[in-house]
């Protein structure tokens, strides 16, 4: 593996789960957000849609591992004012 390679890898997969333990901690330890399992991984299916789109050739213009890692980052978010909303 290409060392640019693992480290937007890292980068996508350190977004996601930040994002993710962000989303359950927010459920632990505040009575303002519940969130359930399934919404709390959702960051991280964001980040296995990253990890199967790589698997060839040609990637688009917007297909960067800098828009992967603000789409987990987004995800996180919405999940969050979602569930608080709710």
């Amino acid at each position: 593996m290409e060392i640019e390679r693992a480290r937007e890898d890292a980068l996508v997969a350190g977004v996601a789960g930040a994002a993710t333990v962000a989303v359950a901690l927010l459920s632990s330890f505040t009575g303002v957000v519940s969130v359930a399992t399934l919404p709390t991984l959702a960051p991280l299916a964001v980040y296995a849609l990253y990890l199967f789109s790589r698997k060839g050739g040609p990637y688009g213009a917007l297909d960067t591992a800098r828009n992967w890692a603000v789409a987990a980052g987004a995800t996180g978010v919405v999940v969050a004012l979602a569930s608080a909303a709710l």
